[in-house]
Formats: C-alpha cells, sequence, structure tokens
C-alpha cells in the first residue's frame, strides 16, 4: 500500500500545488546535507499553509524546523506584517535551514532559535509578545505533551494548535506500545483529553510519508 499512497501523494501535488510552491531545492539541500527526510509532504505542507492563512495568521510558533520546509510553507502563509518564531535543537540543521529559508525569499519573516524547546519557550513567555495564532508542533515526540502545553500558553482563543505524528502507525492506540513517539503521542491525547481549554480531534494520514496523523485543537 505505501507505493500506492505515494502515487496518489504525487497525483495531488501534480494537479493542485504549483511546482514552485513544492519547494524542490529545499528538500534537495536538505538531502545533500544529510538531514533526515522527515519533512511533511507536498500535500501536509499546503494543509499547513491553508490553516494559517485562513485565519489570518500574523504570529505562528513552529516547533521543530529542520531543514525548514514546513517553516517556508508557513511563512508565506503569514497575514502582512506577520512573523513565524521556529525553534530548533541541531544547529546544522538550523544552518540548512537558516540557507533554504533565505533562498526561497522569506527570511524576514522567520525568527528562527537554535536550542531545547522547553528551554526557548520560556524565554518567549517573558518577552511578552502578542499571543500565537497558530502552532506548529513536530519535534521528538516524547515532549509533545509539554510543547502542546507550551503551545497553549501562548495562545489565545481562536488560535489553532496542530501537532504532526500522532498516529506512528497505529502505535498510539497500542496500550502496550514501547515506542517512544507512541508513549508520547498518548501522553499528549491524555492531556489535550483533560484540557477544557480546547477543542480538539486527530486525522489519519496515508501518504508518502507512511501512516501516520495530525492533533488540531483549537483554544476557546
Amino acid at each position: 500500500m505505501a507505493n500506492e499512497w505515494k502515487i496518489v501523494d504525487d497525483y495531488i501535488s501534480d494537479r493542485l500545488i504549483p511546482p514552485a510552491d513544492r519547494q524542490g531545492a529545499t528538500l534537495e539541500a536538505n538531502r545533500a546535507s544529510g538531514l533526515p527526510a522527515i519533512d511533511v509532504s507536498a500535500p501536509q505542507g499546503k494543509l499547513l499553509h491553508l490553516l494559517a492563512a485562513s485565519i489570518g495568521a500574523r504570529r505562528i510558533l513552529e516547533i521543530g524546523t529542520l531543514g525548514g520546509y514546513s517553516t517556508i510553507w508557513l511563512a508565506r502563509a503569514l497575514a502582512d506584517g506577520g512573523r513565524v518564531v521556529t525553534i530548533e535543537f541541531d544547529p546544522r540543521h538550523a544552518e540548512v535551514a537558516r540557507q533554504n529559508i533565505a533562498r526561497e525569499g522569506v527570511a524576514e519573516t522567520v525568527d528562527l532559535r537554535v536550542g531545547a524547546a522547553l528551554d526557548i519557550l520560556p524565554k518567549i513567555e517573558t518577552e511578552g509578545g502578542a499571543p500565537f495564532d497558530l502552532a506548529f508542533i513536530d519535534a521528538d515526540k516524547a515532549n509533545n505533551a509539554a510543547y502542546f502545553g507550551w503551545a497553549l500558553k501562548l495562545s489565545r482563543p481562536g488560535s489553532l494548535i496542530i501537532v504532526d505524528n500522532v498516529v506512528r502507525d497505529g502505535a498510539v492506540a497500542d496500550p502496550h506500545t514501547t515506542d517512544d513517539g507512541g508513549l508520547g503521542g498518548r501522553k499528549l491525547f491524555d492531556l489535550v483529553a483533560a484540557e477544557p481549554r480546547v477543542m480538539a480531534t486527530a486525522i489519519q494520514t496515508v501518504g508518502s510519508k507512511g501512516w501516520d496523523g495530525f492533533l488540531i485543537a483549537l483554544v476557546k
């Protein structure tokens, strides 16, 4: 099935996503630099773009930059005067991302911070900026619940919080899983289910990235 899923992803991209938007140069730079091939797919990137644009997002938080592929999708969706604050743990990944972001012409709207997100997020809070309209979490899965808590703290009523890779080939629904991502996903679901300040759902996805899914929460 995985091959069929990829064929359909390619079909969607060919019909609905212009080649320039697919950032072939970004993906090639990531490959050449040895970054793991764990970027969102083009249809998923376009989904993030549409969600951000649909709410007129001016402030976007991204946890997990990697090579900047999703960052660029989000930056292109910003309302005038908007900004993406993105956090990357690995300095080498961050340098590749900076180059990609500059080449794609969105450097002026991206604030890339390097370090552990759980160290940087409290600093962002102390800066006292406006709440984030959208948060996209795509970093180490074991900390998803902690990242979600910070995203909620830095949001406002009406903000969207999106978490990638929450299904993990079904591990999230397996009470016996030993997969760190699956365990992190279960902890995230438990947190969100008990959180009265959000309404949420999760959507399973299949495609070139395999079987996974997004959790999407709306802050009340």
